[in-house]
């Protein structure tokens, strides 16, 4: 039905410029239908618009390009018009057709949310009503700062770049450089959402005792050695202190994830105190377990904080302060997560001399 109706106005668009014929240049009939393929793919569809694209095809050639009311075209003018028309007409439809499907598919994931939203609002009503409450809140603010910022920001940016680029591939205006900076941008708001799908992964394998661990006797230095190695990136504009304690006992973890562990510590470390500064890493005995710590020269935490930071969804009053890179404070609840799950224990204390902020990681010993 919709495929009927769009090629029923590009035959009621002819019918009404075929009277004036004589007074039109084959530039605002060409122009005119387009605007109906348009339509046609934005209201119904790539599929409308391809039929629009035919239909609007056929009559401009057999109605307005001389040799009149015949296919043939007459003239290389009249060829190169009729070209430009029909690879304009073909693209702007099916662009405007992907445009409405990606419209559709955007609300459908909305809907989704909602629905799950819904369902879990639900289930929280057959507990307690002011338990119910509290977590229905929680949840229903991190769907919303999901889907306004988390998501939907990086995706602008992707998307206003990209359509950047295919226009520039048309119109050719933007120099080597300016091509360079919109890649960046795709591919940092690439590495941002991939960062948070990963933290909502990880604390919902935390969640679900799902975590894949391989659990050996591991070096404390070979940890600290794999953390720092890894944080050159980010800890580019500081100074890194790695000291390891001569002779430490073995630990019984998963080396790797409590590595990532100790990367997540740097990585805020670096992101919340100033460039320059320096940031110490160390390993040190301590009572039969080893103390891996991070310390930096930051803003520090209050000490009626320290706990909160590492429970899931936490946010302080500051906004920019102890965020995660999953844009949802989930990196120190996953990092706690992974090493209670080993038998150790996270906290914060007091920086020693010079430095504000400690974060310890207390790992068993090997026995």
């Amino acid at each position: 039905m919709r495929n009927a109706v769009a090629a029923a106005v590009v035959l009621l668009v002819t019918a009404a410029f075929l009277p004036f014929r004589e007074f039109l240049t084959p530039t605002e009939v060409a122009l005119t239908l387009l605007l109906v393929v348009l339509f046609a793919s934005t209201l119904f569809g790539s599929t409308s618009g391809l039929v629009a694209s035919v239909a609007a095809i056929a009559c401009f050639n057999f109605f307005f390009l001389p040799p009149f009311h015949t296919f043939n075209i007459s003239g290389p003018e009249n060829w190169i018009a009729f070209g430009t028309f029909v690879i304009t007409a073909l693209i702007s439809g099916q662009l405007s057709g992907y445009a409405r499907r990606r419209a559709e598919e955007s609300e459908a994931r909305q809907r989704e949310i909602e629905r799950l939203y819904e369902e879990l609002r639900a289930a929280f009503e057959q507990v307690s009503e002011a338990e119910a409450l509290r977590k229905s809140e929680k949840l229903k603010s991190a769907l919303l700062d999901a889907v306004t910022h988390d998501l939907r920001t990086p995706l602008t940016s992707i998307k206003a770049s990209v359509t950047t680029l295919i226009e520039d591939f048309k119109d050719n205006v933007l120099d080597e450089e300016s091509q360079q900076e919109f890649l960046e941008i795709i591919d940092e708001e690439t590495d941002r959402l991939n960062e948070f799908i990963e933290g909502m992964v990880g604390i919902a394998k935390v969640e679900a005792n799902a975590m894949s661990l391989n659990k050996r006797s591991a070096s404390a230095e070979e940890i600290v050695a794999n953390a720092v190695e890894r944080a050159k990136r980010v800890t580019a504009g500081h100074i890194v202190e790695a000291s390891v304690q001569p002779d430490l006992p073995n630990v019984y973890a998963d080396a790797a994830s409590i590595a990532e562990v100790l990367f997540t510590l740097i990585d805020n470390a670096a992101k919340y105190s100033n460039a320059g500064t320096p940031i110490k890493v160390s390993a040190a005995n301590s009572e039969g377990h080893v103390e891996l710590t991070v310390q930096d020269q930051g803003r520090g935490i209050e000490p009626a904080m320290r706990g909160r930071v590492f429970e899931k969804f936490f946010r302080s009053e500051d906004q920019d302060i102890h965020r995660t890179g999953s844009g949802l404070g989930l990196g120190l609840a996953i990092a706690r997560g992974i090493v209670e799950s080993q038998g150790g224990s996270i906290s914060i204390e007091d920086g020693d001399a010079g430095f504000v902020t400690k974060f310890i990681v207390r790992l068993p010993v090997l026995s």
